[in-house]
């Protein structure tokens, strides 16, 4: 048994300790917001919070959260209404949507760590976090107006 903390409730989970956390939390919590992508930690689709951090759980695994906070987009904002939701629905980010979830908690994690960030800011942020639709621009526009309602 793990114990760990996933979006402000303790869990206990019996489970293979080098399960990656993307599918404890999408198969055995039900927890299906955070998305599968590459399995290579290189899309960002699967992108969730670890002690605060962003994290790529399809590269963190179970036994390595014994103790630790895990935040997911479901775990965001309890009626789903964070800054940065409300400006993804505002700025009409996604197409596809598929992305999205790993692109809002990338920007969850910046906007924590630097509450008015540039463009050079989000873009190194979000680096990493892939949209084959393309809606980066939507997407940095959706940052920008989610750090101006935060502040």
């Amino acid at each position: 048994m793990i114990e760990v903390t996933i979006n402000g409730q303790q869990r206990r989970i019996d489970a293979d300790p080098d399960m990656p956390l993307l599918w404890v939390l999408r198969d055995i919590l039900g927890l299906t917001g955070t998305k599968y992508g590459c399995g290579a930690a290189q899309c960002g689709a699967c992108t969730v919070h670890v002690d605060g951090a962003a994290a790529r759980s399809c590269q963190v695994r179970l036994g390595e959260l014994a103790g630790r906070r895990v935040t997911t987009i479901e775990g965001l904002h309890p009626e789903g209404r964070h800054p940065l939701q409300l400006a993804w629905i505002a700025h009409q980010v996604p197409q596809c949507g598929y992305c999205q979830s790993g692109q809002i908690m990338a920007a969850a994690a910046l906007l924590a760590a630097k509450p008015n960030p540039t463009d050079a800011d989000i873009d190194a942020a979000l680096e990493g976090n892939l949209c084959r639709c393309g809606t980066y621009q939507r997407i940095r526009a959706a940052i920008h107006a989610a750090a101006r309602a935060q502040s």
